[in-house]
């Protein structure tokens, strides 16, 4: 029997309705695709896409040819255990057992879930996400005719014709050969409009600088009419509004959870970041652009976010100057860069970012959130989700002990303080 990469992360055992153990392996050998569905019982929106869920999966398991390629597993964030087994009575599908805490807490992790309901669709042989928002894949393809949901290139996702607020259109042909902002936003969300004022900015100078770039907002207004006077404020590209599909599509593609959201293509409609937003507030002068990501960034306000967006490494030091901090980075540059190449070449996301920060009032609010020791130089490891933290206090910080800590980290051989 095969044992595919995902059962590995799901253990040798799941339950099932009837309290009944169901075997990893005995899902069947044509098993290609797994749904980890992330969720809790006391969630309401949880509960009714439970209920749109097993619609959709009783009629894949009727009437598709590929009705042997799926399974789902529930993996819950309930603390209650009668709860739990409540809601698992209302499921086709078998679940993680509820006292695998450390297990849930890799998957949630791993797949960086920051939102219930969560559904992941997986390759069962090695783990890689196929589709992040399986919640639009039961939406949009009721019948599941698009099996597996895989990603699709950007250039036939977003085929079709594109708006211009003079109420000129262009076809999607004409990005070819340009680096492209995907830009998913509305008005009424206050931190898109903010964003959107500097963005205008920053398109007219990256144009102005003689690059090849195009912006395609992608709405998530609640009207057309709210869509119209948001899009008259922007010198770009839009799907419009009324093409429902596509951008229900392209949301799809990037997995997006929240807005804003702006992800940025190469030439060719490959990812260069999703990081988009903190880029563009990062770099008013746009002198990084097309923004590939660093494998070390200075803590700051905007970039701040990602801590809660899986496990960080940050080396606080004594540096209030802003040249002060570049010996930290080219400490841990090399280790950082290393672990990219070989993560970029596994196909898959980096399980560690890495930080330096000096003394501001962004590190020291850090350091009291997390309840860290005063010490600096201090090397640390932070996983925000999982509210644990891992601290290497030594006198000195060399590449050996950082390289030992970061693999030690990986190889969960560290032991957990809480936050």
């Amino acid at each position: 029997l095969h044992c595919p990469g995902s059962f590995l992360l799901l253990g040798e055992r799941l339950v099932n309705s009837e309290k009944a153990e169901v075997d990893v392996q005995s899902l069947g050998t044509k098993l290609s695709l797994v749904g980890l569905f992330f969720g809790c019982s006391l969630n309401a929106p949880c509960k009714q896409f439970n209920g749109s869920l097993c619609e959709f999966y009783s009629r894949f398991k009727k009437a598709s040819e590929h009705k042997d390629k799926l399974e789902i597993v529930f993996i819950s964030s309930d603390q209650d255990q009668k709860h739990w087994q409540d809601f698992l009575q209302e499921m086709p599908w078998p679940a993680l057992p509820f006292k695998d805490r450390h297990k849930k807490m890799k998957l949630w992790n791993k797949y960086k879930v920051t939102s219930i309901p969560s559904l992941v669709f997986v390759d069962a042989t090695t783990g890689k996400v196929v589709c992040r928002n399986g919640l639009l894949v039961v939406r949009d393809d009721p019948k599941g005719l698009e099996f597996p949901w895989g990603p699709k290139p950007f250039a036939e996702v977003v085929a079709g014709p594109l708006l211009r607020n003079n109420r000129q259109t262009a076809d999607s042909s004409s990005l070819e050969g340009h680096y492209v902002g995907v830009y998913f936003s509305a008005h009424w969300c206050p931190p898109c409009r903010s964003l959107t004022r500097v963005l205008v900015e920053s398109y007219q100078t990256v144009k102005e600088a003689g690059q090849k770039f195009e912006i395609v907002f992608v709405s998530a207004d609640r009207s057309e009419e709210s869509f119209q006077q948001y899009f008259s404020e922007m010198p770009w590209l839009a799907v419009p509004y009324s093409d429902e599909a596509r951008r229900s599509r392209l949301n799809r593609l990037y997995g997006i959870q929240g807005i804003p959201t702006l992800i940025l293509l190469d030439a060719e409609g490959h990812m260069i970041t999703r990081q988009g937003r903190v880029e563009v507030l990062n770099d008013p002068e746009c002198r990084l652009f097309p923004w590939h990501p660093r494998s070390v960034l200075e803590l700051s306000e905007s970039n701040a976010v990602q801590l809660h967006e899986g496990p960080c490494l940050v080396l606080f030091v004594d540096a209030e100057e802003e040249g002060e901090l570049e010996p930290a980075k080219e400490l841990i540059q090399p280790i950082a860069e290393k672990l990219m190449v070989k993560y970029k070449a596994k196909e898959e996301e980096m399980p560690l970012l890495f930080f330096v920060a000096g003394e501001d009032d962004m590190s020291d609010s850090l350091r009291d959130y997390t309840n860290l020791p005063e010490a600096a130089p201090l090397l640390t490891i932070l996983d925000m989700s999982a509210r644990a933290k891992y601290v290497r206090d030594v006198e000195e910080i060399t590449p050996v002990v950082v390289e030992q800590f970061v693999n030690d980290f990986l190889a969960e051989k560290l032991k957990p303080e809480p936050i």
